[in-house]
């Protein structure tokens, strides 16, 4: 590691310090990787006072992404494997593991809502994590905060069904009005998988001449 990089991890460590003393006992758990990255996990009602901290008090204004993530296993198996899968001797379909197995930085429920802020001057990142309650699928939003979470909130609002308090316009980015259900979950059924397996490996044909060009290298 040379100098630069040990100047990093330096401020990473300082930086997880500030954030556990900020936030105390809304900071749930954190995950440091020296020379990589840090992440972080906070109670839901923390998740606005994170975003204000990181970009007042710390310097963090350029807000990365915003997204969610579903842990539970997909009910339907490996049944919608691509072909590729198979043909490398998968199970067209298997059992099913429904434990949970989260992430960094851990994780208590089946959605998390996650967020990447960097500090451009610095050069640090920070991923901030959230549980969402299976009962109430609902987290403030960052766009008071954050003015480019709105498209984000609105994805995740469309694509998983978790809607964001205080936003000024949930409304579908992607899928037309009226449409029912959320893509992104594991337990919404891929129909058009079911009906045309996906293609996976595509023939490739060949290239006019290439006939000829293997023919001369023979001849050689």
């Amino acid at each position: 590691m040379d100098a630069a990089e040990a100047a990093v991890d330096r401020a990473r460590d300082e930086l997880l310090a500030q954030l556990t003393s900020d936030l105390g006992d809304s900071l749930v758990e954190s995950h440091l990787v020296p020379g990589d990255d840090l992440w972080i996990r906070v109670a839901r009602g923390a998740w606005v006072e994170t975003a204000e901290f990181l970009k007042t008090g710390l310097g963090f204004q350029y807000f990365n992404f915003l997204s969610a993530i579903d842990w539970m296993p997909s009910p339907f198996g490996r049944d919608m494997d691509s072909q590729v899968d198979i043909e490398l001797g998968h199970d067209e379909a298997s059992e099913v593991d429904s434990s949970l197995e989260h992430g960094v930085a851990g994780g208590e429920t089946r959605f998390q809502v996650f967020a990447r802020v960097n500090d451009i001057v610095n050069g640090l990142g920070v991923t901030v994590k959230v549980d969402i309650p299976d009962d109430d699928l609902s987290l403030a939003t960052w766009t008071g905060v954050y003015a480019g979470a709105d498209w984000h909130e609105r994805e995740c609002w469309e694509m998983y069904g978790i809607s964001f308090d205080g936003h000024p316009g949930l409304r579908n980015i992607y899928l037309p009005s009226g449409f029912e259900g959320n893509p992104l979950r594991k337990d919404y059924p891929l129909l058009a998988r079911r009906l045309k397996p996906w293609p996976g490996i595509v023939d490739v044909e060949q290239m006019p001449g290439d006939d000829d060009d293997e023919e001369s290298g023979d001849d050689s």
